[in-house]
């Protein structure tokens, strides 16, 4: 049993899971710094500073926290806008990689045959 373990274990997919769960966590991170230390201040000077996280009815002597409810709505958009140029980011980056990679153009066989004979051409003159 315990072969079995390792050898699942140490499969590559369980590893770049492994990996991808550490990443993730860090991502988290500066996902949620770019929205709590940039995006809500920001928020915060054109709403006037409102914070609606102290905002509560009481209904039969409990205190509904409503406010905390539309504040984590307003941090989930924040939070998805924040992916969204993130990733809009990353997809640009590999576009540009991708054209450039295609701009070198693969030579036909035809060329490929012309370099061969010119090379070996070159050999023998020699």
């Amino acid at each position: 049993m315990w072969k079995e373990f390792k050898k699942f274990a140490m499969r590559g997919n369980v590893i770049d899971l492994a990996v991808a769960v550490v990443l993730g966590a860090a991502f988290t991170a500066i996902v949620n710094s770019l929205v709590n230390d940039i995006f809500m201040p920001l928020l915060g000077i054109i709403i006037g500073g409102i914070d609606f996280s102290s905002l509560k009815a009481s209904i039969l002597g409990v205190d509904v926290l409503y406010g905390n409810f539309i504040q984590q709505i307003v941090s989930f958009f924040l939070i998805a806008i924040a992916l969204f140029l993130i990733v809009k980011v990353i997809n640009r980056l590999q576009r540009e990689k991708e054209v450039e990679e295609a701009a070198i153009p693969t030579p036909t066989k035809e060329e490929q045959l012309l370099t061969e004979i010119r090379d070996l051409l070159k050999d023998r003159s020699l």
